[in-house]
């Protein structure tokens, strides 16, 4: 059995190693295990949205403490995730003239939570932003949100929690995990033990392999986003776009990275099979893609695309996340199931679970997230 820790974390994603990094800032030990290579998996393979409006107003209290991290990550880690605040902008198209009035539902309600929206539509919109196509109807524009890219960020977070003194294993696949007295044992799968008072599952579609360990099952759904990669242009475009929709197949979104390449996500996510760990890009849904993309900018349209991936995310019910305490097991705690919206708040999860494990409470609203909603009965 290795050497004990005051808290184990099961899963190397912006979650896990950023609770890590938290952690060690309140003098806790922390172990991090984590299956693959660290931000592996949906961590590092999102489109690197760091937008706070489009959430659930109940979230923004959360994402305002992630985008505070994020202002600060280059000091903070040591190194650069080319976080960029360019801005973003959501928009809508003129068949769906309703979601305007959404819009301005929605800005009046982020400004009380210390987000300011500016509107556009019509002239004002194309001055500002002339890329877009004849179907956008008005935008809704966050000049402090902004981007940053996903393969670097966990990394970076672990790292820097590694120099504090957080203990990271690699490549450690956790087969089973309980409670024994007052400690956690979890196993790995070359037989491998791991033991501490506190167990922090930040799991992400597998999340749900360990929590039905200890009695609580929850209908996590994993998919896998489509994901594209242009060739470079001029870097010309600033905030990252997205569009506002009922339609899955219309969501699409894009931004440009300082290289110049543009990456472009969203409409049908593809398969994922988190047993193989394994998802795949089916071609339809890029031939989709790439058809949404062009109605939102056509320009785009012309450019040739060099890369195609996916990932694994673990999507919820209701799109909020599984997070904070168990309501079995005292010591356990969640944080999973970010339901493709995970990465802008990743550093806000982790160092609000930081603080509820150190302090025992946190001042960030939490109700919609326990996982004591999927309880049967």
């Amino acid at each position: 059995m290795s050497a004990g820790s005051d808290v184990i974390i099961v899963g190397g994603g912006l979650m896990g190693s950023s609770a890590a990094l938290f952690l060690r800032g309140h003098g806790i030990s922390v172990t991090l295990l984590e299956t693959d290579l660290i931000g592996r998996q949906a961590s590092g393979t999102n489109f690197g949205n760091v937008r706070r409006q489009g959430r659930g107003i109940h979230q923004l209290p959360l994402a305002n403490r992630a985008i505070a991290i994020w202002r600060k990550s280059r000091e903070l880690l040591g190194a650069d995730v080319e976080y960029l605040q360019s801005g973003h902008i959501r928009v809508c198209y003129r068949e769906r003239p309703e979601l305007v009035g959404s819009m301005e539902d929605y800005a009046a309600q982020a400004r009380e939570e210390g987000l300011d929206l500016e509107l556009l539509s019509g002239n004002a919109l194309r001055d500002k932003f002339p890329f877009f196509g004849p179907d956008v109807l008005a935008g809704s524009y966050s000049p402090t949100d902004g981007h940053a890219n996903p393969r670097l960020a966990a990394p970076a977070f672990a790292r820097a929690a590694e120099r504090l003194g957080a203990v990271i294993h690699e490549n450690t696949k956790i087969v089973d995990a309980q409670k024994v007295g007052e400690d956690f044992i979890v196993t790995a799968a070359d037989g491998r033990t791991f033991r501490a008072p506190i167990l922090l599952v930040t799991a992400g579609a597998w999340g749900n392999a360990l929590s039905s360990q200890f009695g609580e099952p929850v209908p996590i759904v994993p998919r896998g986003p489509n994901m594209s990669v242009t060739e470079p242009v001029p870097y010309a475009i600033l905030p990252a776009v997205g569009v506002m929709t009922p339609i899955e197949e219309e969501t699409v979104y894009f931004r440009q990275v300082a290289r110049g390449n543009i990456v472009l996500g969203g409409s049908t996510r593809g398969p994922s099979f988190p047993d193989q760990y394994r998802a795949y890009v089916e071609p339809q849904n890029t031939l989709s893609q790439l058809q949404q993309i062009r109605r939102l900018a056509p320009s785009l349209g012309k450019l040739n695309i060099i890369r195609v991936w996916s990932g694994i995310e673990g999507y919820m019910p209701d799109s909020q996340p599984v997070m904070g305490p168990s309501a079995t097991t005292s010591g356990l705690y969640y944080a999973f199931g970010f339901s493709g919206s995970g990465f802008q708040i990743g550093p806000g999860v982790g160092e609000t679970m930081a603080e509820i494990i150190a302090k025992g409470g946190t001042d960030i609203p939490m109700e919609s997230y326990r996982i004591g909603r999927f309880a049967a009965g």
